[in-house]
Parts: C-alpha cells; sequence; structure tokens
C-alpha cells in the first residue's frame, strides 16, 4: 500500500470531538432542498432515528422552507419580492417535484402511484408520525425572511420553533449524527 492513499485518508478523517464534549444520542439534520425525492429521505431517516430512540431535530432552510408552507393558509401584507417567491416556490409538501426525472409531472405522480402501490407512508404521514415520535422542526429564520414567508403560513406542528443557525450549530455540535440533506 503506497502512502498517498494513506494520507487521502487522514485528510478525510473525521476531526476528533473537542476534550469534554459529550454527545448526546441525537440526530441534527439541515433540510436545504425542497425536492419530494430528498425531503421523503429526510422524514424517512429522521422518523426512523426517533423511533430507535434517538432525539431528532431537523433545521429547515432555504429551500427547505417552501415544503413547510401551508396550502390552506392566505398571508397578506407582502412586499413584490415576497410575492413572487410566493408564486414561485410550491406551497408546502404536497406541491413538491422530484429532483431528477420529474418529466413534466409525471415522474413525482409515478413516483406517489408507486409508493401508494407498495403502502410506502406519504409526507403527510411522515410528518403525523415525526410529530408523534417527538421530532423537533427548527425553520431558519433568516431564510423566512429572505423569502418574503410569514410564521402564519407554516403548517401547524407540535414541535416547531424559529432560530437561527446559531441556535442550530449549537444544537448540531451536541449530536452524535449530523447530515446535511
Amino acid at each position: 500500500m503506497s502512502a498517498e492513499p494513506a494520507r487521502k485518508l487522514e485528510e478525510t478523517a473525521p476531526a476528533p470531538k473537542p476534550a469534554g464534549v459529550v454527545l448526546e444520542n441525537k440526530l441534527s439534520m439541515v433540510v436545504f432542498s425542497g425536492d419530494l425525492d430528498k425531503l421523503l429521505a429526510a422524514m424517512i431517516i429522521a422518523t426512523g432515528a426517533a423511533a430507535m430512540g434517538m432525539k431528532v431535530v431537523m433545521f429547515f432552510t432555504f429551500w427547505g422552507t417552501a415544503a413547510l408552507r401551508d396550502a390552506k393558509k392566505k398571508v397578506g401584507g407582502k412586499d413584490f419580492m415576497s410575492k413572487m417567491f410566493g408564486w414561485m416556490l410550491p406551497k408546502g409538501r404536497n406541491a413538491l417535484k422530484l429532483s431528477q426525472m420529474h418529466m413534466g409531472g409525471m415522474g413525482t405522480a409515478m413516483l406517489k402511484s408507486l409508493m401508494k402501490k407498495k403502502n410506502a407512508p406519504t409526507l403527510d404521514q411522515l410528518f403525523d408520525i415525526a410529530a408523534q415520535l417527538g421530532v423537533e422542526i427548527k425553520v431558519c429564520e433568516m431564510s423566512m425572511d429572505l423569502m418574503g414567508f410569514k410564521h402564519e403560513e407554516i403548517i401547524d406542528y407540535p414541535n416547531i420553533d424559529y432560530v437561527g443557525v446559531a441556535t442550530f450549530l449549537a444544537n448540531s455540535g451536541k449530536s452524535s449524527n449530523q447530515l446535511f440533506i
């Protein structure tokens, strides 16, 4: 074995945790994407981890925040740019599209049909399961502000909070598992 692969392994090895930091049995996940398949993966991982006894905190930011919009809620008083973002971005998790093979909506419909046929839980069901298991959702205040989203248009969820990145980083620094989706 040459020295080159060993050096690359050292460069990619995780950094050691600082002395005195005790990691919790917790999953901290950044949900950056607003794509259906990626949100499905995030929710499946989150509910699986919670079912295994882990504390789970999901930090929704940028395009991921659109998935948290409630399609039934109407909010006024927005400026032009906020209205444009509201019009361009999907309104809620059931309006999300696939990241690949969307094919003008046909791919999304095919996936949802296959999920129904195979008795896989829908996003609505996964959010309900997550709530029952105590999965926490943290929504990035800056992302909401940039896109013109208001608290009043976000889904009703029992463990939701609006935070900044510093709050999420402080929380995730103690997590035994961290993911970015």
